[in-house]
């Protein structure tokens, strides 16, 4: 059986196939992409770096390009607890004096070593088998003090100032992973102690990542009645960030995914590291397990082009398995891809309808409504039949028609009325299909 890969029966099989094949978009859409994957060093001493570490190796098999941040505050606290030095702050953030620092050091270094290890896995039987992930560190990150703040020095704590991406560039473009800690360095060669946040921001901005993920200890956002939080723009996060209502860890991270995004990085991610595999859930299923923020609006409801015919037959072919839509080949669609309008989100293409018109009697037939399953009660139907009645209107259109079998009652509560087929035009009576006796429902514009 060489070359083969035996798995385990799964019980049940077609549930594989139909969510392996639910994720081919994303697949196709995040192959050469760069992310940046921070996580704070709460997640090592979780014990979860193994299990990230077989994620981060899965997303590296399907073509991602990774950099990963790790941030060490509780190794540090550690650090200085076992030296009795006290640790000390201002407004949140470390005063690194020459003691601490090199607890930072020390801290730094034993986590660079985890990770390293974890990333060396090859174990049969377990997802990194035969990975053989190199992962590369080094002085990628130049930094500077933060200086004297409301007249209290920071001494040694310091901020970003420059990624060395065209060193990291070609390590990635190899195949290898790149690994940054939280410390920088200055061109007179001192160290500065640094947030895993501050790192993986410039870093994401420097090597214009496709995405920044936090994978953090912090709970899912919620807003002020308690609802989870899935995607904010960036107009959104910043409202979200003064009603107040967020714990001030989960601001923090908001704070600087807003500044990637700011910065060019096209989506940020905060996922709580609570759930296992909540980095994959994140990236490959349509709501995910986490906070999305977009410097743009990531769903768009817009007339349908010839680059989404494949999307539509993907969304239809089940529905016409069934009977519940009259069977449409590709070619059909490519030449009828004018009368379609789409419902694409983050480049997947999750609703569609078509407007016909019939110019003369001033009406037009609205067919192959369909939604994804997995977004129906998110109310893209009805989004949907706004936009194509809207767009029926503004072509002169006085009545719109369905026909259909078995989707009647949701028509009715929209407006729709039954009707019989010599209520359609004449053309579309002659092309009525006796044998599916679809129910006639016309609604008045």
């Amino acid at each position: 059986m060489a070359g083969r890969i035996i798995m385990p029966l799964m019980e049940n099989p077609v549930q594989f196939v139909q969510w392996l094949r639910s994720v081919a978009p994303y697949i196709h859409a995040f192959r050469g992409k760069t992310f940046v994957v921070a996580f704070p060093g709460e997640l090592v001493k979780a014990g979860a770096l193994p299990v990230l570490a077989q994620d981060l190796s899965l997303l590296h098999a399907l073509g991602i390009r990774i950099v990963v941040v790790h941030g060490s505050r509780p190794q540090v606290e550690e650090q200085l607890a076992l030296r009795n030095v006290e640790a000390r702050f201002h407004n949140g953030v470390r005063i690194t004096d020459t003691a601490a620092l090199e607890c930072a050091k020390e801290a730094a270094g034993e986590l660079r070593l985890d990770i390293e290890a974890a990333f060396s896995q090859g174990l049969p039987n377990t997802p990194m088998a035969h990975a053989e992930i190199r992962i590369i560190s080094g002085n990628f990150v130049t930094a500077r003090p933060i200086g004297i703040i409301d007249g209290v020095d920071l001494e040694l704590t310091g901020v970003t100032r420059k990624i060395a991406y065209e060193t990291i560039q070609p390590i990635l473009n190899a195949g290898g992973l790149v690994l940054l800690s939280p410390l920088g360095f200055s061109p007179t060669g001192e160290v500065f102690n640094l947030t895993m946040e501050d790192v993986a921001v410039a870093a994401s901005i420097a090597l214009r990542a496709d995405k920044i993920i936090f994978i953090t200890e912090t709970p899912m956002m919620t807003d002020m009645t308690g609802a989870e939080i899935h995607e904010l723009s960036g107009h959104q996060a910043r409202a979200i960030i003064d009603s107040g209502c967020l714990p001030p860890d989960s601001a923090f991270y908001l704070r600087h995914a807003m500044q990637a995004c700011t910065g060019g990085v096209p989506r940020a991610h905060v996922v709580p590291f609570s759930t296992d595999g909540s980095a994959l859930l994140e990236l490959f299923t349509h709501d995910g397990v986490g906070t999305m923020i977009s410097s743009q609006n990531l769903e768009s409801l817009r007339d349908a082009s010839i680059d989404d015919v494949g999307g539509i037959l993907k969304l239809i072919e089940p529905l016409e398995a069934d009977g519940t839509l009259v069977k449409r080949g590709r070619e059909l669609i490519e030449r009828e891809i004018d009368y379609f309008s789409v419902i694409e989100h983050d480049g997947v293409i999750f609703g569609c309808a078509a407007l016909y018109p019939f110019p003369e009697e001033q009406m037009a037939e609205m067919a192959c409504l369909t939604v994804n399953p997995e977004v129906q009660a998110q109310g893209d139907g009805e989004r949907l039949l706004k936009h194509m009645e809207n767009r029926a209107r503004a072509a002169g259109v006085k009545k719109l028609f369905v026909l259909t079998t078995r989707t009647a009652h949701w028509f009715i509560k929209r407006g729709f009325v039954p009707a019989t087929v010599d209520a359609l035009p004449k053309d579309r009576q002659h092309m009525y299909n006796w044998q599916r006796k679809s129910m006639v429902l016309v609604k008045t514009l």
